[in-house]
């Protein structure tokens, strides 16, 4: 909006202060059409519409069921997300961004096939975001690499800490005298056999 405008007539009053205001809506509405392209290039509040047409242009397609916020993240990242595909650290970043949370994922598991990658996330998280899950397998997960899904279930542990005063006991044992017969003899290797009872 032009904060002021003034409009030199030499009469002034009531009429010129309506030209005046009418103008000002004039560049109000102008400015809003001329902004308009920038505005809807933001995919968190274009319209639905336009929120298509960027998708469109950043290759993101709708799964069934999307919620719409949904959507508009995974437009908004696209270029993000499209960089940091192919690393492990950077497939925790698309993660972490679209609000599926904390993940782990470990790659080359010994006794396992080379091509196999395991993906572990809360139970609750897999179960929740599955068809967003597999979406980003296909869009950002590698080629020619099986994807395995592992849960990680939270256990709380209580430990309790007690004091001991390191007592320590010592018992002896005592064997009765032993009594050792020895048998010799003369063999053609010279082995001796030794032999003691208990």
């Amino acid at each position: 909006m032009i904060p002021v405008l003034k409009l030199p007539f030499w009469l002034g009053g009531a009429e010129l202060e309506k030209l005046r205001k009418s103008a000002l809506k004039w560049w109000d509405k102008l400015s809003d059409w001329a902004m308009l392209p920038v505005n809807m290039q933001d995919p968190d509040n274009c319209t639905e519409d336009f929120l298509n047409l960027l998708a469109w242009q950043r290759d993101i397609k709708r799964f069934e069921g999307e919620p719409l916020d949904l959507f508009r993240k995974r437009i908004k990242y696209a270029r993000a997300n499209a960089v940091d595909s192919g690393s492990v650290v950077g497939f925790k970043r698309i993660f972490k961004r679209l609000g599926v949370g904390y993940i782990e994922v470990e790659e080359r598991i010994p006794g396992q096939d080379w091509d196999i990658v395991s993906i572990s996330l809360p139970d609750n998280k897999l179960s929740e975001n599955q068809n967003l899950l597999e979406t980003l397998i296909q869009c950002y997960g590698r080629t020619c690499r099986r994807y395995d899904w592992q849960i990680i279930t939270s256990v709380s542990v209580t430990v309790r800490s007690e004091e001991f005063n390191h007592d320590t006991l010592t018992v002896y044992a005592k064997i009765p005298p032993l009594t050792v017969n020895l048998h010799g003899g003369c063999f053609d290797n010279d082995t001796l056999t030794v032999e003691a009872n208990l």
